[in-house]
């Protein structure tokens, strides 16, 4: 599939994620963040842990040189939060200790994340990373403010509208499903774990003078260690980097690796899937 690279009107000249040194990016993936940024619709990254879906956005935003705002959602966030809250404690405070300015009811707003997207002077990249991890209705509480890229303060009789329509990136893991609406909203793209040419190239972005052979075994052994049926952590990108960083610092050498499996903890992280990586390797 050719590299894809949307233009939408002049605007969307300079709108064009290619990937970036330091990010690998599949041309499919490369093609739904640019349909994502023409149809100007958010971005739903799902995949495995380790498959670089929060490093996507960083490399949105540097790559087409925007600021990222990453908006980390956990199992207490609230859409509330996104927007903005209201500091009534602050006020409180101030009002006891003769603070001047307290009536201006402005001064205790504070935007979150989502306002703070909505109210920049420049467009930026908006993460807002596993949504899966809130409540069913966060998605749905989401609906109207990006679809409408505004939301209403009530408090101040103020409307924040988005001055440049941020350009969103919304991961999951895919622990719980989410609504139909929500969904129907989005762009969506699945990234796949890299197959072993891809992962070499990502590999090599980290250590460009690798030994060959080295990284052949590593690769070997950590793919055939991800292909056992039982296992219930597989391995990510990232511990295989950290292994081939291990490998080279020990001075191991490469015909060794699948043999003894040195330094396996840096991989496999459960007992019971280091007996299942054990058995299988005797």
């Amino acid at each position: 599939m050719p590299r894809v690279i949307l233009r939408e009107r002049r605007s969307m000249e300079n709108q064009s994620f290619q990937g970036t040194r330091e990010y690998v990016a599949s041309e499919e993936l490369m093609a739904s963040v640019n349909i994502a940024i023409a149809l100007k619709k958010p971005l739903l990254i799902k995949g495995e842990p380790g498959t670089g879906k929060t490093m996507l956005a960083e490399a949105v935003a540097k790559n087409l040189g925007k600021r990222l705002i990453i908006w980390n959602i956990k199992s207490t966030t609230k859409a509330q939060e996104g927007l903005y809250v209201y500091d009534t404690i602050q006020r409180l405070y101030d009002g006891q200790f003769g603070v001047e300015g307290v009536d201006d009811i402005a001064r205790y707003i504070k935007l979150g994340k989502l306002g703070e997207a909505f109210d920049s002077e420049e467009q930026v990249v908006l993460l807002i990373d596993e949504i899966d991890k809130a409540d069913l209705e966060f998605p749905n509480d989401l609906l109207w403010e990006l679809d409408q890229m505004e939301f209403y303060i009530n408090e101040t009789k103020r409307t924040v509208k988005a001055k440049h329509r941020p350009i969103v990136i919304i991961t999951s893991n895919a622990e719980k499903e989410l609504p139909d609406a929500f969904l129907r909203r989005c762009i969506f793209h699945y990234i796949d774990f890299p197959d072993k040419p891809l992962m070499e190239e990502i590999v090599k972005v980290h250590f460009p003078n690798v030994e060959e052979n080295l990284l052949k075994q590593a690769m070997d052994a950590f793919y055939e260690i991800r292909a056992i049926h039982d296992i219930r952590k597989k391995p990510s990108t990232s511990e295989l980097i950290d292994w081939v960083n291990a490998l080279q610092i020990g001075g191991i050498p490469a015909n060794k690796i699948k043999a003894e499996l040195p330094f396996v903890g840096v991989v496999v992280k459960k007992d019971e899937d280091l007996e299942l990586v054990k058995h299988g390797n005797h």
